[in-house]
């Protein structure tokens, strides 16, 4: 059993009738309703190509999976509402885990591998994962750990070589009926937790209405390539990753997947497969282009190609590919995609907000600020979240006055445009290559070295990941610490893309009138990167 203590999410678990007897199902669409659809009008077609094995699963075949891992499941005890934990890297298997969980009901916990053990562990604990599937590798670092056995009943391996857990196959051997209709439209699909805001992540809870919703923003964005082969290279355990595969999956296509991500063999694979859709990271697109130039490859299919990528790169995309790059302002809170349009309409905004979005910039006191003035980015409509996991407060500060309060800062333009202006000064955050790192998490990791005595993390410009993690520290009387010591302790206790890129030692840092260490002097003076 879990608790919320959030009527927000609560109501669903009440009496789900409308009126003689009518049931609230008959209005209900989830993603297992999108593939038993799917196995019947596509039964045929391709859905998944696997480039590591070069094997081709069918709808039909999709399906096939989905139900007979949701029966394995079911027999373990797994139901409507338990939590399964993945921590692993893209594959049909991970995918199909999305699949079965949907058949019952059950809520994926999708961890990032790129974590260290700890705080996988943290994740998978905070969520009360009943079964935890991973690759090998990702397991484990686990294995020792006692907390391993706070929640998780049953572990399984992705991988089918030897391993000290079962293969997820195991629980596919035996085709048995599952419970039908167990997930309501409003009910999560997937948990996923957010970079630690105030130094501990917060698992965002995103239902299957959210999902579709934005799958549906998608199609309508992509138009005819909606339907055409995805290259599935970001990861699954990310909104954007998540979406995007789901959304060639809605749309009848093909999710052409590369468990890990290799230039060359992705310009291959575009050219190869003709893969209309990608969303990018720096340097994700930078590199495929290097590739595509060095080889002299055809990547012409890749008409649309969405995230975040400075200037001069879009225009090379464009010039090669003859495409359009889409710009977008999202978060995990409010489903990924809450601005999206063409980047040349508006260089440098973030494009205008999709047609199911709400949008509207607030000031300190929730009042509308004056076009063209800065405010937080607040948002209404079915991309908004369900909400934090066990997170009360949490959710009564998101959900204020009845908008979702992203914590990040815009103005509109006169002609609708967004335009991006970082983050309100109490959740700053830094977005290494796409990765979301909040300061107060690698500050609080930093002064655990005994060498330490105060410190200031901030991003600054990078010209490889857009933006780098820059730490400023006061060392203790008489305390030596060099740069490359202080980014390892960091990376050996959080995840390595946490650790600083930059690190600078200074006498003194700079305080206010209370005695704190004024953070904002501190980046005025040190912000620009060495």
């Amino acid at each position: 059993m879990y608790h919320l203590q959030d009527n927000h999410f609560m109501h669903h678990h009440q009496s789900r009738t409308l009126g003689k007897g009518v049931s609230m199902g008959l209005y209900d669409f989830t993603f297992y309703d999108v593939i038993t659809s799917h196995a019947r009008q596509f039964r045929n077609q391709p859905a998944w190509h696997e480039d590591a094995t070069h094997a081709t699963t069918t709808f039909g075949q999709y399906k096939d999976r989905v139900d007979r891992l949701a029966a394995g499941l079911n027999q373990l005890g797994v139901s409507k509402g338990d939590r399964i934990a993945v921590v692993a890297q893209n594959s049909l298997a991970f995918f199909t885990i999305y699949g079965a969980a949907a058949a019952l009901g059950a809520m994926v916990v999708a961890v990032n591998r790129r974590l260290r053990p700890d705080e996988v562990l943290f994740n998978v604990n905070d969520c009360a994962s009943k079964v935890l599937f991973g690759n090998s590798e990702f397991l484990k670092p686990l294995a020792d750990k006692p907390e391993l056995q706070t929640h998780v009943a049953h572990i399984y391996t992705l991988d089918s070589d030897a391993s000290d857990y079962p293969a997820i196959d195991t629980l596919m051997a035996r085709e048995t009926a599952i419970p039908t209709n167990q997930a309501a439209a409003d009910d999560p699909l997937v948990i996923i937790h957010t970079a630690a805001v105030s130094g501990e992540p917060r698992g965002a809870m995103l239902t299957h209405a959210n999902a579709l919703y934005a799958c549906l923003q998608l199609a309508v964005e992509f138009g005819e390539y909606a339907s055409r082969p995805h290259l599935n290279l970001l990861p699954l355990f990310h909104v954007a990753g998540l979406f995007m595969a789901l959304q060639a999956f809605c749309s009848g296509g093909l999710n052409v997947n590369m468990t890990r991500f290799d230039a060359e063999r992705a310009a291959v694979l575009i050219d190869a497969k003709k893969t209309a859709t990608l969303f990018t990271f720096p340097p994700i697109l930078e590199a495929i282009l290097e590739a595509q130039s060095k080889n002299n490859a055809d990547i012409s299919a890749l008409k649309c190609v969405v995230g975040l990528e400075a200037p001069d790169m879009i225009q090379r995309y464009e010039t090669v590919t003859g495409g359009a790059f889409r710009a977008i302002y999202g978060q995990t809170e409010a489903s990924g995609f809450t601005t999206l349009s063409p980047y040349q309409q508006k260089p440098g905004s973030a494009g205008r907000p999709v047609p199911l979005a709400r949008v509207e910039l607030f000031d300190a006191h929730d009042k509308p600020v004056a076009q063209g003035e800065i405010g937080e980015i607040v948002q209404r409509g079915p991309l908004v979240f369900k909400g934090y996991w066990n997170r009360r407060e949490d959710n009564a500060a998101a959900f204020a006055n009845g908008w979702h309060h992203t914590g990040d800062l815009g103005r509109f333009d006169e002609e609708g445009y967004l335009w991006y202006e970082g983050r309100k000064a109490d959740k700053e955050l830094i977005k290494p290559g796409g990765e979301n790192v909040y300061p107060a998490e690698v500050e609080q990791t930093i002064l655990r070295h005994p060498a330490v005595e105060h410190v200031v993390v901030f991003g600054v410009p990078d010209s490889k990941w857009k933006e780098a993690i820059m730490a400023v520290c006061q060392l203790k009387a008489d305390a030596s610490l060099t740069e490359k010591e202080l980014i390892d302790f960091v990376g050996a206790k959080i995840a390595r893309y946490k650790k600083p890129h930059q690190v600078k030692f200074v006498q003194t840092l700079p305080t206010d009138k209370e005695g704190a260490v004024d953070r904002e002097a501190v980046k005025k003076r040190l912000g620009a990167p060495s």
